[in-house]
């Protein structure tokens, strides 16, 4: 009997087939004498569709909502049917004894083959694959030791409530904006919540006020030190107090009255998991979330240099400590030899800041793999990624870094004057970034900047030789890059590493918001879809609370059908409440331009390939590009080129500046002549008979000619 192995994309199945001897390749699968390798393409098998269940759903009616089935059914994807056909076939062979589930170890990965193994009735025993890279070594270990499929029935459950819950909430509350409001609005457990933090943030920097202070730093001679007042700020709003605190502090003297120096250390940062990875990448390479985890998916796949990458713990396991050593030697080239190097000369310090099982759930941080790098293989993208991601790994195996901070406090006629100074003693891990910190330093107002002390003594008299006073202003709240966003979805539990990315991809191309620069704005429809979205849908607390619960099960300590049951009587509300919504929608992006199909006003979407116009009636469809385009005809008032436009009647063309428009003909326009002919005119113009005659008499009568013919 043969073993069948399923994995999740083709890749991945070559090098498994590769490793495990199944070399004889067939158009969907690979197989040798013990292994039968093939693959699913992402999703094979997803929940049905609503008019799977009754026809009648095929066509959105507010009526008919909420749609929810007693119990949730599976369908084919049409899109590749043709392969769930294959690995069903595989499994219904006669030879096949036992199925090895090979996808992505998580629960999207569980949940993807437990569908296909449901739909095709699979009934024979199952193991799981569980590893955590793509090289050969993890590959044999992993079939060395793999697991009962029943062990990972608790993370399938979990699975299994996300994608139904999401089924029932996103479905139902979309599907009632839409038609309570004539436009496709789309709302959803994680994405709502996402787009209501973009908005609040929003809010506040409109309500914003912004205010004019003075900062005051004194030059003390040997240095500067900056006024503060009682409650910490230096920040001066009342002109007339910094003109009065200027006039009393020049050339008076004071003394040193607080001199305080002690040693500040602060640790390697820990490892990365794929949330730590999005933030620093958008943050020092301006990666978007979705780029970065694009990247990361070919560094782990296809070079097989990295750990699996949707992780959500900083942490590594005990049983990886004997092969840190191997993984430092195969990455010590090019720049990270000599930041390596030093470390294989000695035992690696492992703290528990670094190896921690209590800390790792299904999946340990990303770290290079044993494999060779060849850095010149990689692109330019797959380069940087890599860099932090080596960097990162290496500072682990670094000190602290250690510097002497001295705070100084100047009392001068009872006003208090602050420096402070910074003396390096050990860049400890900083060394590996160059001296850098790597912190996101993100201070909200101006404070006495760090600098070398000269030594100094408590008690010490100081003169004010002249007071600078600099100028500033309140800043609002910043507007979330990805990085500050995905930091605030993990703080509130929204979604999972691997799936923040797409979330906001979601935004973006569902037009609720779009990036500017390396900042998210809400757009005029997120900001109107957030007005409109169901209140408990609006704030990160509910589906917090969601994603625990998820996690809860998937670590056996709760039920799905509690859980499932609460879902239904809260998209049961939320559709309630839409339906019983006394708002109004106005789309945003309403072009002058009709669909020439249907007649309705086409709106205007941005996509990452330019404008486009889109037809809003669901049963239309009709796009096109909505870059301006300019036709050879020119207006005969300004002489401007006249922007081409299609409408109910055909093609016609217009002035921008005059709003002359004209009828373009479907045949010959007889109305204007061709440059060959103009050409013509213009060298019978040039002949000696043709003197005194004007140009614009000879294409009129030119005109009249060709009319009459």
């Amino acid at each position: 009997m043969k073993t069948l192995v399923l994995a999740e994309k083709p890749s991945v199945a070559r090098e498994i087939a590769r490793v495990m001897g199944s070399r004889d390749k067939h158009k969907s699968h690979f197989e040798g004498p013990k292994y039968v390798v093939t693959w699913a393409l992402g999703h094979l098998v997803g929940l049905a569709e609503p008019e799977d269940y009754d026809g009648k759903y095929g066509t959105w009616a507010l009526e008919d909502l909420p749609i929810l089935p007693g119990k949730m059914k599976l369908k084919v994807l049409r899109e590749s049917s043709h392969q769930y056909k294959v690995v069903q076939q595989l499994m219904r062979r006669q030879d096949i004894g036992e199925l090895i589930v090979a996808t992505d170890a998580a629960r999207e990965g569980e949940l993807l083959a437990r569908w296909i193994m449901d739909m095709a009735k699979w009934n024979k025993p199952f193991k799981r694959l569980w590893i955590s890279s793509q090289t050969d070594k993890a590959i044999k270990e992993g079939f060395a030791a793999l697991k009962p499929g029943t062990q990972y029935e608790r993370l399938y459950q979990s699975a299994r409530c996300r994608a139904e819950a999401d089924w029932m909430i996103g479905l139902n509350v979309t599907r009632a904006l839409t038609c309570k409001f004539g436009s496709p609005l789309s709302a959803g457990r994680v994405q709502t919540p996402t787009l209501g933090m973009i908005m609040q943030r929003e809010n506040e920097i409109l309500k914003f006020r912004s205010e004019e202070y003075s900062v005051l730093r004194a030059d003390l001679g040997k240095f500067e030190a900056t006024w503060r007042g009682k409650n910490g700020d230096s920040r001066l709003f009342d002109n007339e107090q910094v003109s009065k605190l200027k006039t009393k502090l020049e050339g008076r003297s004071g003394k040193i009255v607080k001199l305080v120096k002690n040693e500040k250390t602060i640790p390697h940062p820990l490892a990365y998991d794929l949330t730590e990875l999005q933030r620093d990448a958008n943050r020092l390479l301006g990666f978007s979330a979705k780029q970065t985890s694009n990247v990361l998916q070919r560094l782990y796949e296809q070079h097989k240099l990295v750990t699996y990458p949707r992780t959500d713990s900083r942490y590594l396991t005990s049983d990886m400590t004997d092969t840190l050593k191997e993984r430092l030697t195969n990455v010590a080239v090019g720049p990270y030899a000599p930041l390596a190097r030093p470390l294989l000369r000695k035992p690696l310090p492992l703290s528990k800041r670094i190896v921690d099982d209590s800390k790792v759930t299904d999946h340990h941080a990303i770290i290079p793999t044993e494999q060779t790098v060849l850095l010149n293989a990689l692109s330019p993208e797959e380069r940087k990624l890599y860099d932090l991601i080596v960097r990162r790994f290496i500072s682990l195996f670094y000190p602290p870094a250690r510097f002497d901070q001295v705070s100084v406090t100047v009392d001068i006629d009872g006003e208090l004057l602050h420096a402070k100074g910074t003396t390096i003693k050990d860049s400890g891990w900083r060394a590996v970034y160059g001296g850098e910190s790597m912190e996101d330093e993100d201070s909200d107002h101006e404070e006495e900047s760090e600098s070398t002390l000269p030594e100094l003594n408590q008690g010490e008299t100081v003169t004010v030789n002249r007071c600078l006073i600099t100028p500033g202003r309140t800043q609002p709240p910043k507007r979330y890059t990805e990085a500050a966003l995905l930091t605030q979805m993990e703080k509130h539990g929204l979604g999972t590493p691997a799936t923040r990315a797409d979330i906001i991809e979601k935004l973006v191309n569902s037009d609720t918001i779009e990036r500017q620069g390396n900042y998210l704005h809400p757009t005029g429809k997120g900001k109107q879809l957030i007005e409109l979205a169901p209140a408990d849908l609006r704030t990160p607390e509910l589906t917090a609370r969601w994603e625990a619960e998820l996690e809860r099960i998937a670590r056996g300590q709760g039920k799905p059908e509690p859980f499932l049951g609460g879902i239904r009587e809260m998209a049961t509300g939320l559709v309630r409440g839409v339906k019983n919504s006394e708002a109004s929608y106005k789309p945003h992006n309403v072009s002058n331009s009709h669909c020439p199909d249907c007649g309705t006003r086409l709106l205007e979407k941005k996509t990452a390939r330019g404008l486009i116009l889109v037809c809003p009636k669901e049963d239309c469809g009709y796009r096109r590009s909505g870059e301006k385009r300019l036709s050879n005809r020119r207006c005969p008032q300004c002489h401007k080129k006249m922007e081409l436009k299609e409408g109910k009647a055909g093609m016609y063309v217009q002035c921008l500046a005059c709003g002359i428009t004209e009828v373009l003909d479907k045949g010959n326009d007889s109305k204007h002549m061709n440059k060959r002919e103009q050409q013509k005119l213009v060298k019978q113009y040039s002949k000696p008979e043709s003197a005194g005659v004007s140009l614009g008499d000879l294409l009129k009568a030119a005109m009249e000619k060709k009319n009459n013919s």
